[in-house]
């Protein structure tokens, strides 16, 4: 699934982007539009330590010794030495994680006061970005559930496109900065409310728990406690990244939940249809697209548009290679005599097996991705007669992105469920 969430197209501003940077002496059209950070330091030269309790400090030398005083922003001196020699809890000096998607911005520096809570929050935060969704869909299609796979998938496509349209419509910016310190810098650009990271961080634990406890045979307490705290590490990851407020964050959980509640009791219905219905894969293509299609027109060009056109394709081609592998008898789901699946013991050739699995269908996938991209990118401009001289702008229009977005990552969704399980049941992989 190589362009779940923020594949890290577009990295620069052009014409018509949604943030409208502020030149010397000029106002922003749009002034704290997104939460676009603003510099720690004023112009009368007082160093403003931001900590992530939310509060600014005009004219501190030193920061509190508080033990909520974990990430602040660095004087020029701690700039210099890396480090803030007053503050032995502080290590080093670093910077935002990821450039700014959109405007490029890097965001100020900031000094670590608690190395454990800033990588357990980076990890955290990571269970809702690209890197996550690449390794965890494929190794649960792939090593454990190809029916528990699709349907999470379906889940996920349906929470992060009902979030991200609802961002736009609501439209409200990102926490400022200062007070809040910046610990990630890449979606900043984008609106607030709701927290998409809330969103399938609740989702996407509680669904896999929901579909698989029937099927699986392991404590229910177990699984409620791990879904359970994944939902409550992402969420927390998000406000100590200073990306959400703890309102974007609640929004995001009960939306999620929401979502479920409507979106469940429905899977078996629609999941039978995509395997077997006559005309499911006209439907697929063109109901996905009609979705993007509509977020498109909501707001002007910005990042999470282009993660909604990807997040569309991935799930019509997974939906589309179901419906490949339901007539052709690859990837069969079991029946109801051989079910509930029972923990395998762990041994070597089972790790072994499943890692092999895992990184080879990656590197199909990533080899797919940039194969596409290489073609469809400029066959789509030259169609629509956009200049290709710079593919960043190019992406930035409509009639660009979303073909191009929509054809890349619906032909990576259909690799994952059906091409690859095809190559690994030639190489008797399976």
């Amino acid at each position: 699934m190589a362009g779940f969430r923020g594949a890290g197209e577009g990295d620069t501003a052009g014409v018509g982007v949604r943030k409208r940077v502020k030149n010397k002496g000029e106002e922003s059209e749009n002034p704290a539009q997104n939460g676009a950070s603003v510099s720690a330091i004023d112009s009368g030269g007082e160093t403003v330590a931001v900590c992530n309790n939310g509060r600014s400090l005009q004219g501190a030398t030193t920061v509190s010794h508080s033990a909520a005083q974990h990430v602040f922003s660095a004087t020029n001196e701690e700039r210099e030495t890396g480090k803030d020699s007053d503050d032995p809890l502080s290590s080093s000096t670093v910077k935002p994680l990821r450039k700014n998607s959109l405007t490029g911005d890097v965001g100020q520096e900031f000094l670590i006061g608690n190395r454990f809570l800033y990588y357990m929050f980076t990890f955290a935060t990571e269970l809702g970005n690209e890197l996550f969704y690449i390794i965890f869909f494929p190794f649960v299609m792939w090593n454990m559930d190809a029916l528990v796979s699709r349907r999470l998938i379906m889940v996920w496509v349906w929470v992060m496109y009902l979030g991200q349209c609802t961002k736009d419509v609501i439209g409200w910016s990102r926490p400022a900065s200062p007070p809040v310190v910046k610990v990630e810098m890449f979606y900043n650009s984008e609106y607030s409310m709701p927290s998409t990271h809330a969103m399938s961080g609740t989702a996407i634990p509680f669904s896999l728990f929901f579909m698989t406890y029937c099927r699986w045979e392991y404590p229910f307490s177990l699984g409620f406690i791990l879904a359970l705290c994944w939902c409550l590490l992402v969420c927390v990851s998000r406000i100590y990244m200073g990306m959400h407020s703890v309102l974007d964050v609640i929004v995001g959980v009960l939306y999620s939940v929401l979502i479920l509640l409507f979106f469940l009791p429905l899977l078996d219905l629609i999941d039978g249809f995509n395997l077997s219905h006559r005309y499911a894969p006209l439907i697929i293509v063109c109901f996905h697209l009609g979705l993007a299609l509509f977020s498109f027109t909501l707001d002007t060009w910005s990042t999470s548009r282009g993660d909604t056109a990807q997040i569309l394709g991935t799930g019509a081609g997974v939906a589309l290679a179901s419906h490949v592998n339901y007539h052709l008898g690859l990837l069969p789901d079991p029946t109801s005599e051989q079910l509930p699946y029972t923990m395998p013991p762990l041994s070597a050739g089972l790790v072994g097996l499943s890692v092999l699995r895992l990184v080879l269908g990656v590197l199909v996938l990533m080899a797919m991705r940039a194969l596409m991209k290489a073609l469809t990118l400029p066959m789509v401009c030259r169609l629509v007669g956009v200049p290709s001289t710079d593919m960043r702008k190019a992406r930035q229009h409509m009639e660009v992105e979303l073909p191009y977005r929509y054809i890349v990552y619906g032909t990576v969704g259909f690799g994952v469920g059906f091409l690859v399980p095809l190559l690994f049941s030639y190489l008797h992989l399976s």
